[in-house]
């Protein structure tokens, strides 16, 4: 009867609506992290008007809190319990405040210099804190959402080809918007585009709350022991590569992204005037890139049913720093090749997201097959908390290289300063990433361990009189 079950239970799939209303919630999410990513950086410095080493620090800080709020917000999560689960009254309860300090981060109020600097540090600790608040449930909600490996995956290409709908939508229409909706007022138009992104992500959220269910729990002689998560955690070697592949991943991502706008500016001479019916040559890029993105995303999911994870990981990491390197080599009139050559990065490296956020669950299944201890919510906050650490490297190397190279804002840039910015765009995020792909040759989870872990774990709730998960396929 128990292997009727077991097999049972591996066969459940999760509704297709269900996956839609979860990615939406990713797509809530990079609303936001890509709209930082790209512009936060530029509009400090070039919009905002603050200087550079000011920024710098600035970053340092926010994400030193980060790493503070991540870690703490796992272990209150794993400890909620509320008649819709542990996770889901998050995106519930954050959604409004999140949207709304988005958009605080834009008012722009006239304070004078320091002030502005305050204001700035205020509202993005703030929307960093409700940030967290919201993202480290909703990444935690993926590992309770089925008991499958395979459904996991299936659910990350859903939830990253959410993600990276998002990025093509900045990419086709935040320079065009606040140019649209600014005019010449640059400060004008960035208000009025994060206004439509706030109120879009927080009923995005609302939706994901309302569109999906958790089915899976602790095992119920699990004591509540913060020491005892901790130890485990830190003895589960899957997890420690996770840590330091998501540490490097980030950061390549986070260099990359904060210089993309000064790539273009400066060393491609990109006027910001229409090149292609409403782009410029900078917002097309961006919009190729995440296109190309999305379709690596789909690829994954094919590719994980012929190659082991750990593999995938390994290869595309690498395959896609090897040309990001090689764009350095590039004149800047070549932009057709520097475009394509980046697509090529872009298709090698959209299946990664869903591949690492499936490998998380893994991870966590893992710690419960051998220490018999389930800590969904601090394996994805502390994921959480490595890959801000790596936004922490990647956001403040762009700002400090700039610094070094003697950037000036708005000035026609000298070669040592170009130089700078080609590097930051290039070999430096290319180095990040070797160090990523290279970590994975020491993760230990291969896919035929992992489909003996998922029969264990079922049998031994069964064994326990414990409810399996249900599920339902429409």
């Amino acid at each position: 009867m128990n292997n009727v079950r077991v097999n049972d239970m591996q066969t459940s799939r999760l509704g297709f609506a269900e996956k839609i209303n979860y990615a939406l919630g990713d797509t809530a999410s990079n609303f936001f992290f890509q709209f930082f990513s790209i512009f936060i950086i530029y509009y400090y410095t070039d919009v905002y008007g603050l200087s550079t080493s000011s920024v710098t620090t600035m970053l340092l800080t926010v994400k030193l809190w980060d790493w503070i709020t991540d870690p703490i917000m796992g272990i209150i999560a794993d400890r909620t319990n509320t008649r819709w689960g542990k996770f889901r009254p998050y995106l519930l309860w954050m959604a409004v405040p999140y949207g709304a300090l988005g958009y605080l981060m834009f008012i722009n109020p006239d304070l004078g210099e320091e002030g502005k600097l305050i204001f700035a540090y205020i509202t993005y600790i703030l929307m960093m804190t409700a940030y967290t608040a919201i993202n480290v449930p909703y990444g935690a909600l993926m590992g309770v959402m089925t008991t499958s490996p395979n459904e996991r995956l299936t659910l990350g290409t859903f939830r990253f080809v959410g993600a990276f709908s998002a990025a093509i939508v900045l990419g086709m229409s935040v320079r065009p918007m606040v140019r649209y909706l600014g005019g010449e007022n640059e400060i004008l138009g960035f208000q009025y585009t994060m206004a439509i992104f706030a109120v879009l992500s927080a009923l995005m959220f609302l939706q994901t709350f309302r569109g999906t269910k958790e089915r899976v729990s602790p095992p119920s002689s699990q004591d509540s022991n913060i020491g005892r998560d901790l130890a485990v955690l830190f003895r589960n070697k899957a997890w420690m590569v996770m840590v330091v592949a998501g540490i490097f991943t980030l950061a390549s991502i986070a260099i990359r992204g904060g210089a993309t706008v000064y790539f273009f500016k400066y060393y491609m001479l990109d006027d910001n005037s229409p090149f292609i019916w409403i782009w410029d040559r900078t917002s097309f890029f961006i919009t190729i890139s995440s296109i190309v993105f999305v379709i690596g995303v789909i690829a994954g999911r094919y590719l994980s049913n012929f190659y082991d994870k750990r593999l995938l990981m390994l290869f595309l990491t690498l395959s896609n720093a090897v040309i990001l390197g090689l764009i350095f080599y590039i004149p800047n009139e070549a932009y057709w090749i520097i475009l394509a050559m980046n697509a090529l990065a872009s298709l090698l490296a959209g299946p990664t997201p869903a591949l690492v956020w499936a490998m998380y669950g893994d991870v966590a299944d893992f710690g419960e097959w051998k220490y018999k201890r389930r800590t969904t919510a601090l394996v994805f906050s502390a994921a959480q908390f490595a890959q801000k650490l790596g936004l922490t490297i990647g956001g403040v190397l762009p700002t400090a290289v700039l610094t070094y190279v003697g950037y000036e804002a708005n000035m026609a840039q000298s070669e040592t300063s170009l130089l700078g910015i080609r590097l930051i765009f290039t070999w430096l995020p290319a180095l990040f990433a070797i160090i990523a792909g290279l970590s994975f040759i020491f993760y230990p989870l291969r896919d035929t361990l992992l489909v003996q872990i998922e029969e264990d774990l079922i049998r031994r709730r069964l064994e326990a009189g414990e409810p399996g998960p249900e599920f339902d396929p429409s």
